[in-house]
């Protein structure tokens, strides 16, 4: 007599290669989809120097959600430098990044103070104030610019005053190499009144232009940079701020992750 025919393995066999053609399909879809969300992520940290601030770390982040705009988040360690005296104090935020076109974008963003300074408090607080901010920037092959402004509004937590700064900058410069640039910056920090202050209360802290120079690596992943000016306030504006600064400078230091 023979043995009945065993047609259970062939079926054994092809269930177990089914199981790890979907094994092996899934795994490369997953692979492809974790390279392609990170192809949209970005991340850059930059160390910052300035006369007026002095050290803080800063870093942007960005996710492209399609081909005309990027989510945006940002932080400023402004407690590495004066700000250590301001409540630790520290600016987190977020936007959207448009890209008008190829070299040019604009990016409005707001900002979360926590600390002391714009509350007018002692003692650092959550959400102390907020910055509504916009950055335009352009990188092109011969030119290279980008302007800033932001307001930071103090919100009221239960001080008699409350503290407003307006900071901008403007700058330009050449390409005069493939890792070498130079420019012009303009940028401008003014006390901009507040809760209970005399309506003519305002007053600049600086206001400089000068001249920088970057080094910059090709691939776009580092670059350093140096900015100096001199100061433009008039003798009458020096003496209303309390703040004497003949000269500014700043140093950055930059790395894309």
């Amino acid at each position: 007599m023979k043995n009945p025919v065993n047609h259970a393995l062939p079926a054994t066999k092809f269930s177990v290669v089914v199981l790890c053609f979907l094994l092996i399909f899934t795994t490369t879809v997953r692979t492809a989809q974790a390279q392609e969300d990170e192809s949209k992520f970005g991340l850059s940290v930059s160390l910052n120097s300035d006369i007026f601030f002095g050290f803080y770390p800063f870093f942007a982040g960005s996710y492209k959600l399609n081909e005309k705009a990027e989510f945006t988040f940002y932080g400023i360690l402004w407690s590495g430098g004066t700000g250590a005296a301001w409540g630790n104090w520290t600016e987190f935020g977020g936007g959207i990044n448009f890209l008008v076109s190829e070299g040019l974008n604009i990016n409005p963003q707001i900002g979360l103070l926590n600390g002391s300074l714009t509350s007018g408090l002692g003692t650092p607080v959550l959400g102390e104030g907020i910055v509504p901010n916009l950055t335009i920037g352009a990188d092109y092959s011969k030119f290279e610019g980008e302007i800033y402004f932001g307001y930071y509004l103090g919100l009221d937590h239960g001080n008699p005053n409350t503290n407003n700064f307006i900071h901008y900058w403007i700058n330009g410069g050449t390409k005069l190499s493939s890792f070498f640039s130079a420019g012009l910056h303009f940028e401008h920090l003014r006390f901009a009144g507040g809760k209970d202050h005399a309506s003519d209360a305002a007053y600049n802290y600086y206001a400089s232009v000068g001249p920088y120079i970057q080094f910059a690596n090709p691939n776009g992943k580092s670059f350093a940079r140096f900015t100096t000016g001199w100061d433009l306030r008039s003798d009458e504006e020096v003496a209303k701020s309390g703040y004497e600064q003949p000269s500014f400078f700043k140093l950055s230091v930059g790395f894309s992750l």
